[in-house]
């Protein structure tokens, strides 16, 4: 590690990222904003954007440790509504189609549910979930709700 403070902002600037941003092309867009700061000199504006990816940090950290449904429940929320759209578009509805054609059912099939606006959604929550992983395998304790 250098002892230019620029260089250890900069390091403390990509451990933050690395925490913050699991989506790879999201992470890359803040290592471009970092690296134009770092390259820029300006140790107080790079040092005031890692501060603030630190806050974040303590935010995600603290909405997790929360007890209330509403705070806590909102990201599985989002995880089990996605779920259950890629499950009914994937498979639900076209085997409910399929019997629907195959038992000569009067009137339409059940429509299907739009679910391409949640495929970024749940691609960065699936990112969240390879954290998950990791904490898994260090043995990390997280069954505290």
């Amino acid at each position: 590690m250098s002892f230019d403070p620029v260089s250890a902002i900069f390091d403390l600037g990509k451990s933050a990222i690395e925490r913050v941003w699991p989506d790879p092309i999201r992470r890359a867009e803040e290592m471009r904003k970092l690296e134009e700061l770092r390259a820029a000199g300006d140790a107080q504006a790079l040092n005031a954007h890692v501060q603030l990816m630190l806050a974040q940090i303590k935010v995600n950290e603290e909405s997790a440790k929360s007890k209330s449904l509403f705070v806590a429940g909102a990201r599985p929320f989002v995880i089990w509504m996605g779920a259950f759209s890629m499950g009914w578009t994937g498979i639900i509805h076209p085997l409910l189609t399929w019997v629907w054609v195959f038992c000569e059912m009067p009137g339409e099939p059940p429509p299907v549910i739009e679910s391409a606006a949640l495929g970024g959604i749940m691609s960065g929550l699936l990112g969240v979930s390879g954290m998950r992983s990791y904490d898994k395998k260090q043995g990390t304790q997280t069954d505290k709700i």
